[in-house]
Parts: structure tokens; sequence; C-alpha cells
């Protein structure tokens, strides 16, 4: 007889799906049918049990110790193993197939909380049959695991599931961000309904159930119509802990949700990957089936070399995008150190930044210039710019529609999705990566919202009855930018502030160099005016005296536009452009000739082309010219010819201006268009240089959508300027 003091231990309250996010699912007080259980103190003194015995225990005594139970062999030997080895009051669990009168048993022992739990499930399959079941989950677990990539990796595992298990539908889940999940593969028989492609909301599998799938990798329910078995133990005793048990009874919540489904057994494998329920493997079958204890570990096995796989086909994908967002970042940073104006350098990695990022269109700001790249409107990239936060210092994400100030929204368009990166706050410098609205039709598995209806527990809130395709369609929602995509984000945004400030106090550091300068080469001029006026003042006949003050006077003239050209083009004000078609031939012509009068002892080789129209500004392109002629002239190896040729092809007009000399170094010439170059030139012919020519040059190329570039050919220096011819205005550079 069993003792008299052995009662009903407490159980979880019935909930509904109010309150079913706090229902205690590791303690529910039951367990399945299909089996039966006892439980033991640390010191292997029986507590308690199933009420459901079969009759060779029914004799069983409280605070008997195991060895003294007429258990099988094999199972007193797990139980001892167990209250030996418990560590922290926890062990894995420990198998054996045993007998126990004509039914055949799988004993699973483990211990938790200081508990040990050995479970007795029932198995009708003979071992030899199990076996063979278990060669073929071998073989399915190789195949697994050579794919390639996680869509076939997820398609070959349905199948081989399905082929060992014989479930009649085996799907695989794969939850996103929110915890929703899609059925991205399935396995099923041909007369069921399909699944695959269908997405199920987060709140099918509420949080503490979610730990569950984490902690129990494996879930059984051989039937859903079982009658659950109450545990038995003293009075008072503290609640069983069932998390990681067999047999354990599921909430009548979910139990309800698979009736709706039609689904009469079901089995579980959890996908797990750095603590996180990544996946599910989800077997139903229409009828009552119970897969034998062996063959469902095959079945986690399985989904261990699945997290494995796909881990490492997740991490090498990471590792390739890391290195090519670093290969970005890297190659960003060094143009943004030496190219004077951080737009070109983000429009010459536009391509690479929205490959990295996965982005359709960039549009930059700096000091109030907007530049756009991609199928984006102009209009609409200046509202986007319009949209930014004044004071904005940190990566600003935007993924849906109402991400947006509310009076932008109207001016976006498909433009929804927004990653900002202000890399240089006090000049309000943004890189701003957009993604075009995503419209999406989300297949749900029937209507998401929770409805009040009769259910088996009566009116309440319950799991929804139908599993029908519903469809609704998403709008206004870009895809999300993912953590990896914002993790880099973020490194970049790090570096391109770091260049931003290096920049700034370079930038602070030479206008300390310019007063620095102006202050001494001003004063030469200023000194040889001073002194021409004096000996004028006495009335001295010194015919030299006016070519001395007018020489004077242009150094002066010289030096001051320089230094207001760079005022303006510092502080974003641009060089004030007036375009208009003018005949380039011609203007080179006249500044050609103008230079032979001027120098009579130089050598102008230039021949003029027929009339070659562009839209440009004719006196700075004359600035342009006069700069070019005066580097040669400077640095060319005396008595040698400068040559100056123009030619127009292919919808651009090219000028050269060559002199003999030794190649620049290259230390130099990365910095070539930079401003204050005079201390990397060391040039004695030109010690009141500046460096501000060719940085000016390259300004004003540059706003007439041209482009300037040096190289060392046959001996002699060039400088090429190309510039769209008059028909080809505003067309790209090939």
């Amino acid at each position: 007889m069993k003792s008299s003091s052995i009662v009903p231990m407490s159980a979880a309250p019935l909930v509904d799906l109010q309150s079913c996010a706090d229902e205690p699912i590791h303690i529910p007080g039951f367990i399945q049918p299909h089996g039966f259980l006892l439980f033991f103190g640390s010191d292997g003194m029986l507590e308690g049990w199933s009420a459901n015995l079969p009759g060779e225990l029914s004799s069983l005594q409280a605070g008997a110790h195991f060895s003294a139970l007429p258990l099988p062999a094999a199972a007193a030997d797990l139980v001892g193993e167990c209250v030996a080895g418990l560590d922290d009051g926890e062990t894995a669990p420990a198998f054996a197939a045993i007998e126990l009168g004509p039914i055949h048993y799988d004993c699973i022992v483990h211990a938790t909380r200081g508990r040990v739990i050995a479970e007795f499930e029932s198995r009708a399959e003979a071992a030899d049959t199990v076996a063979l079941f278990a060669v073929k989950a071998h073989s399915s677990i190789e195949r697994v695991r050579r794919q390639k990539n996680v869509d076939s990796l997820l398609e070959t595992a349905v199948r081989q599931v399905r082929e060992f298990t014989g479930f009649d539908r085996v799907m695989a889940y794969r939850f996103r961000e929110d915890d929703s999940g899609d059925v991205v593969a399935e396995a099923r028989r041909d007369d069921l309904v399909p699944y695959v492609g269908q997405r199920y909301p987060a709140g099918d599998i509420p949080a503490q159930a979610r730990r569950m799938y984490v902690l129990t990798t494996l879930r059984m329910i051989a039937t859903t119509g079982y009658q659950p078995v109450p545990l038995l133990g003293a009075p008072g005793a503290l609640p069983l802990d069932l998390s990681y048990s067999v047999l354990r009874s599921v909430s009548p919540i979910h139990v309800e949700y698979l009736q709706n489904m039609g689904v009469c057994a079901s089995m579980s494998v959890s996908i797990v990957i750095n603590g996180r329920l990544w996946g599910l493997l989800a077997c139903h079958h229409m009828a009552p089936k119970q897969v034998p204890y062996s063959i469902r570990m095959a079945a986690d096995v399985l989904a261990q070399v699945m997290a494995s796989t796909i881990q490492s086909i997740e991490a090498q994908r990471d590792a390739e995008q890391v290195e090519q967002a670093a290969r970005v970042r890297t190659s960003l940073v060094e143009s943004l150190l030496i190219d004077e104006e951080p737009l070109d350098a983000l429009a010459h990695h536009a391509e690479a930044l929205q490959a990295v990022t996965g982005s359709h269109a960039m549009v930059c700001v700096h000091n109030g210039k907007v530049v756009s790249f991609g199928a984006i409107e102009r209009a609409t990239a200046e509202a986007v710019v319009r949209s930014l936060p004044t004071d904005g210092s940190d990566l600003l994400v935007r993924d849906k529609l109402g991400d947006w100030p509310v009076a932008t929204r109207p001016e976006l368009g498909k433009w929804v999705g927004m990653l900002g990166l202000p890399f240089d706050p006090p000049g309000g410098g943004w890189c701003l990566l957009l993604r075009t609205e995503q419209i999406e039709q989300v297949a749900w598995a029937g209507r998401p919202e929770k409805t009040v209806t009769h259910g088996p527990l009566g009116a309440r809130l319950t799991p929804r009855g139908s599993f029908d395709a519903w469809h609704e369609t998403v709008l206004g929602h870009a895809q999300a930018w993912q953590a990896p995509v914002q993790s880099h984000a973020r490194l970049m945004l790090s570096e391109l502030l770091r260049a931003s400030n290096a920049r700034r106090a370079q930038t602070e550091s030479t206008r300390a160099q310019l007063l620095a300068m102006l202050g001494h080469d001003l004063r030469d001029p200023l000194h040889s005016i001073n002194m021409a006026g004096t000996l004028l003042e006495r009335g001295n006949n010194q015919p030299t005296l006016g070519k001395r003050i007018q020489s004077s006077s242009s150094r002066m003239q010289r030096l001051i536009s320089q230094v207001l050209d760079m005022s303006r083009i510092d502080g974003g004000l641009g060089l004030g452009m007036q375009f208009e078609p003018i005949d380039l031939a011609a203007l080179v012509e006249d500044m050609v000739d103008e230079m032979r009068h001027a120098y009579p002892t130089i050598t102008y080789d230039y021949n003029a082309p027929d009339a070659t129209l562009v839209r440009a500004d004719a006196g700075r392109m004359s600035q342009v010219l006069s700069n070019l002629l005066s580097n040669s002239r400077h640095h060319g190896q005396i008595g040698h010819a400068i040559r100056v040729a123009l030619k127009a092809d292919a919808g651009w007009a090219t000028l050269e201006v060559a002199n003999n000399g030794t190649p620049i170094a290259d230390e130099v010439e990365a910095t070539l268009f930079n401003p204050f170059k005079r201390g990397a030139l060391h040039n004695p012919r030109n010690r009141t240089g500046m460096g501000l020519g060719l940085y000016i040059v390259a300004t004003i190329v540059r706003e007439h959508a041209g482009d300037i570039a040096y190289r060392h050919e046959d001996g002699q220096v060039v400088f090429s300027v190309r510039l769209p011819l008059a028909a080809m205005e505003g067309a790209d550079a090939t």
C-alpha cells in the first residue's frame, strides 16, 4: 500500500491568453500519461511519484531508499549514479532501455534543483527497430552537415527528420528580430495544406515558453487528447521542477492551439545559437504518435549539428561583411585625410558605401552643400536633409515612415529607411544612406489578433481557430537596418569623426600659418612700394621705380586674391561662378600670347585647334590656366619649352600644360591639390608662393563638373584638365 501521507502536489493554475505570459509551465504538477515518474531527494530517498504507477510498483512507500525499491537493475543503477554525481543539485540526463512486466520502457534519469527525477516512458517498438531508425538518423545528420547555405540546410533537415520519424508534417521555422517566425521549409503529406511561406506572430510563443525551448531543446506530445496525470508528494512539498522532464504536461493553451490546427501529436526541436532561439523544427501528426526517446535524441543531435553548421555559415558571411566594411572604411578615411573636400571623398566611395550597407541611395551634406547618389530626386534629397536634427552626434536610424518628422513624410516618396552618420557636426556634415519602401505581402497563419470565444476552458481569449493564410499588405516600411550593418556604421562614424577632427585641427593650424605667411610675404612688396614712393617723393629720376611698384602691387594682389578665394571655399560659399558658352581654344590662345609677351625668354608651344565650346566662367578658367602656366614657369627646367595642348574627344575637352622636370615625390603627390605645400616643394624660384594655387585650380575645375590630374610622362610633368563640352553639359565622367 502507498503511504497515506502522499497527496497531490500543487499545480499551476488554469490560465487564459491574458495571463499565459506568466504561466509557470515548468511546474505544472502533472505529466503526460504515456509513462510514469518517480522523484527522490539528494539522499536517494523516495519523495513522490505520478498517480499512474504500474502494478509492479504499487507498494511504494515514501521515504524508502531507491536501492530498496523493486526497480529493474538498470534503472536503479541510473538513479544511484545520479545521486552520487550531483553537482550543485544538477546532473545531465542518463538513459537505459528496460522492461517492467510485459512493457518496454525508456528510463531517463536526471537531477534538477537537488531532486533526482526518474521517468519511465513506454515504448512500443522493439530495440532492434529503434536501432535501425538510429542508423537512418546518423545518415541524415551527415547530409545536413554537408550543406553550404542555410536554405538548403533547412530543406534537407525537414526531409530527413520526416523520413526517420514518420511525422505527417515537418516544418522549419526561422525567427525574426521581433520573435515572429516564418515557415521557411516544409516536408509534408501530399494531402495536407502547405504552411511554407506563412508567418506566425511572436505571441504564439510566450516569453516563458521561449525560455523553455532554449533550456529543453526537444518536446514531445504523444496525443493532444491526453488526460494529465497528477504528481503525488508529501503535504506542503515544493512543486517539482519539470523543466528537463520528457513527460512534463504542457500548457492547456498550447494543447488547444494544436487542436485548432487539427494536430493530434507533435514534436518540437529547438535550434539554439548563442543562447538565442534561432529556429525550430516543428513536427505534426494528425493521429496519436509516440517517437522513441533514442530517435528523439537523434533529432536533437541533428538540431545541434544544424545550429553549429548555421553558426559557421553565418560567421563566415559575417566575417566577409566585416572584412569588406573594414576595407571601405579604411579607404574612405584615407581619402578624407588626403582630399581637402569631404564631399569629394564620399562621392568617390559612394558605390562601395551603398554596397556594404545594402542601401539604394546616398545623400551627403557639408557646410550647406547637398550632393546625392543613386536614383533619388534632388527635391527629395533636400527634404531628407531638412529633416535632420540640428544637434545630431550619434547614428540616426529610421526604418519606417513613422520614424520621420510628420512634416517631412509627404515629401519622402518611397525613401522611408535611413541610416544617418553625422561625420562633422560643427560643419553640419552628414552621410545619409537610404533604403526604399519594401511593400511586403505577409501571409499570416490566420489573423494574428486574439479574439474572445468559447473554448474548451470556457469563455475567454483563446488561440485562433483558423490557420488559413490571412494576407496583410505592409506599407511604409523599409528593410530594417540589421544589427551588423548598424555595428559597421558606428565603427565608420567613429573613424569619420576622428578624420574630421584631424582635418579641423589641421585647418586651424593652417590658418595660423596663413597669418604668419601673409605677415612675411606681404612685408617685402610693401617695403619695395614704400621705398619707391620715398624716392619718387625726393624727385630722383629712377625709370625702374614704376616697374618695381607695379610688380610688388601685382604680387600683393595675387596673394590677397588667393587668400580671399580660399576663404570662400573654406566657408562653403563656393567661388561664385557665372557660366556661359565660351570658346576654350580662343581663351587659351589669348592667355599663351599674354605669357609670351610677359616672359619673352620662355618658349611656349601651342597650336590652337578649332573652336572648342564649353560652358564655363571665362575669368575663372583664365585663372586656372594662369596658375598652371605659372607652375610650369617656376618648376620647369630652364631652357626648355612649356607645352600647351587642347583637344576635344568623346564629349570632353582636355587641356594639358607640360614642362620638363623630374617626377613629383610620392609624398608630395598625395597632397598635391591641398593648400599650404610651400614647405614640401622648397622651390627657390617660387619663394613667395603659399601653395594655394593648385588647390584653388582643383576647386574651380570641380565646380565646372570636370577633373584635374597629374602624371609624369617622357621626362615631363603634365597637368591635365577635363571639362565637358557644351553639348555634354551635366554628363557623368566616363
